[in-house]
């Protein structure tokens, strides 16, 4: 299950990483302040899931979010750390 997570959580990063997206999606961190947590669910795929969550960031003043968990079965869940 470990991995299952694992790897939609690369995909997600890897597949999202688009100019469009409201919100940066990063790994780095690194100078940043953390304001928050944003969850979506209901996602048929992970982009859309991705984008769910940039949203959610976005109307929460974010700047970039981390992704840090996604899983599910026909409909995808996921959790994304937000900062300014």
């Amino acid at each position: 299950m470990n991995t299952i997570k694992t790897t939609l959580l690369l995909l997600a990063t890897l597949l999202t990483i688009n100019s469009a997206l409201a919100v940066n999606v990063t790994n780095d961190v690194t100078g940043k302040e953390k304001i928050g947590v944003v969850s979506a669910q209901g996602a048929y795929s992970l982009n859309r899931l991705t984008e769910k969550l940039s949203d959610k960031a976005a109307a929460e003043g974010a700047s970039s979010m981390k992704i840090v968990s996604a899983g599910g079965e026909n409909k995808l869940y996921g959790v994304a750390e937000i900062y300014r």
